[in-house]
C-alpha cells in the first residue's frame, strides 16, 4: 500500500446514502400503503433513482480508494468492473462481491429506458444495495480517519 496523507472527499457519497435512507424509510412506512397508486409509483421511482446514483458515487469511490492502496494505480484501468469489486472484498472494503455484480446488472436495467416493472425489481434489491453501500462508506470512512 502507498502511504500517502490523502483522504478522499465523501461527501457525495454520504449525501446520496442520506437521501437513499429517507426514500427507503418513506417507501417503507406504513403511510406509502395509504397513497394513491400514482403517488406509490413516483416514490418508487425515487427510490430507484437513488439505486442508480448511490451505485455509481459507490463504486467509483471504491476505485478511487483502491488507487491509493494499490502499489501500482493504474492496473486499475485495465482491470474489468468484477476484479475491481473482487480486489475491493479483499481489501476489506466490500462485504459481497457477489451482491455488487447484482446490483449493476440492476443498474444497468434502469439505464435503457423506464419500464415499471424492471423499476419494481429494481426497488426491491434497493435495501440490500442501501446496506452494502453503507458498508464499504464506513470502511472508507474509517481508512480517512486513519490517514488525517
Amino acid at each position: 500500500m502507498r502511504q500517502t496523507s490523502y483522504t478522499l472527499d465523501l461527501t457525495s457519497l454520504d449525501g446520496a446514502l442520506t437521501s437513499f435512507r429517507t426514500a427507503l424509510e418513506i417507501t417503507s412506512s406504513s403511510a406509502f400503503q395509504t397513497l394513491e397508486e400514482g403517488w406509490q409509483e413516483t416514490l418508487i421511482a425515487g427510490v430507484v433513482q437513488n439505486f442508480e446514483f448511490t451505485f455509481e458515487l459507490a463504486w467509483k469511490m471504491l476505485k478511487r480508494q483502491l488507487e491509493l492502496d494499490l502499489p501500482n494505480a493504474s492496473e486499475l484501468d485495465t482491470m474489468s468492473y468484477r476484479d475491481l469489486i473482487r480486489t475491493g472484498y479483499e481489501k476489506g472494503l466490500i462485504d459481497d462481491p457477489e451482491k455488487w455484480f447484482d446490483y449493476r446488472l440492476l443498474r444497468n436495467i434502469t439505464s435503457h429506458g423506464y419500464d415499471r416493472r424492471k423499476a419494481l425489481q429494481v426497488y426491491e434489491g434497493a435495501a440490500e444495495l442501501f446496506a452494502s453501500a453503507s458498508f464499504l462508506f464506513e470502511k472508507l470512512k474509517a481508512r480517512n480517519d486513519a490517514n488525517f
